[in-house]
């Protein structure tokens, strides 16, 4: 099931996912919670049975011309199963990204060939990513 809001043990859960993921593993508990807050559009999905979380995903967005799509995390033991597609079919079709001009990502190369299975393209029209140093 798709979740939008979260209670206090799903976003412990989702803090969880963060520490397994190389990119996320340094994120504080505070700071977690913060980023769920200040996101255009929150995802997550959980089992039924159990309500265990096993998928999270984020974007922030205007709703009109950018949204760029962050933090796509899937449980480690249920990779490979569609929690990945229905996270990313979920945030495709919400209400605050579906008309969208432009949605946005980056990710490893390694996981080009899967996003490419949702019309992502690694043609940007000769843009490149730039970072504000620190």
């Amino acid at each position: 099931m798709v979740i939008e809001e979260f209670n206090d043990s799903q976003i412990q859960e989702i803090y969880f996912l963060f520490k397994n993921e190389w990119w996320t593993k340094k994120r504080e508990f505070s700071e977690v919670k913060e980023l769920i807050s200040n996101s255009g559009v929150v995802i997550g999905v959980i089992i039924n049975e159990t309500s265990e979380l096993v998928g999270f995903a984020r974007a922030i967005t205007d709703s009109l011309y950018r949204a760029f799509i962050f933090d796509v995390i899937t449980k480690q033991q249920y990779r490979k199963s569609g929690i990945g597609l229905l996270l990313m079919d979920s945030l495709l079709s919400h209400s605050k990204i579906v008309n969208v001009d432009r949605v946005e990502l980056y990710c490893p190369d390694s996981l080009i060939p899967y996003y490419e299975q949702f019309a992502f393209s690694t043609d940007v029209n000769g843009s490149t990513l730039m970072r504000l140093k620190k």
